[in-house]
């Protein structure tokens, strides 16, 4: 079943703990950006001053140059996953390794341009590739290219029972067609954030994909 995974995206511990405290009021699934500001053009706060998410599963979508050398905090947060990038200048091998080793799962994400292509090896390393069609770094992505749904395709035909995640400008008006397209995990910031009534929001996205 497909599932809505609200999105942090905070630029300072108190958006994090505010964020964080409002979603979890209503979800069980929760989707952190981390920006270190050299792949993405903003910047999260460092890791050492966050804290764990206690009863929620948490991913962690790594928008990091090295996320190596940041493994050991990420795991201090005890995610449920972690997502890094393809374009980033990791080992990718290792660091899947490094995260299953810590019972941790790990997911690849590629940028608008990036083809499938550059992700298709790492594919029996991961458990989820994400599609990313937002706003590097910020909330509140506005269009959905659904041409980026065939990575989504391919990836599934590569690997079957890869989970597929999205994350940039979902709303209420293309949730269901995602889905169709095969994404299961709909990471979703501003549809949520900027509504008068984010549980609202959240519930009427949810009850449209189940």
């Amino acid at each position: 079943m497909a599932i809505v995974c609200p999105t942090v995206t905070a630029f300072d511990t108190d958006q994090y703990k505010a964020q964080t405290e409002l979603i979890a009021g209503f979800a069980k699934r929760m989707h952190i950006d981390l920006m270190d500001g050299e792949f993405a053009p903003t910047s999260s706060p460092a890791l050492k001053d966050l804290w764990p998410i206690e009863g929620m599963v948490v991913d962690l979508h790594v928008m990091y140059q090295r996320p190596m050398d940041h493994l050991e905090e990420m795991l201090a947060l005890k995610p449920h996953m972690v997502v890094w990038h393809v374009e980033a200048d990791v080992d990718h091998a290792a660091f899947a390794a490094a995260l299953h080793a810590a019972g941790v799962k790990a997911g690849i994400a590629l940028l608008q341009k990036t083809p499938f292509s550059e992700a298709e090896h790492l594919l029996h390393d991961c458990d989820h590739l994400l599609v990313f069609s937002g706003n590097l770094g910020y909330h509140g992505g506005s269009a959905v290219d659904f041409s980026l749904l065939s990575k989504a395709k391919d990836a599934l035909s590569a690997k079957p029972g890869i989970e597929i995640g999205w994350d940039g400008g979902i709303s209420d008006e293309n949730a269901v067609q995602l889905v169709r397209g095969g994404v299961e995990v709909l990471n979703t910031g501003g549809f949520i954030h900027k509504s008068p009534d984010p549980a609202g929001a959240f519930a009427r996205l949810q009850n449209m994909v189940r």
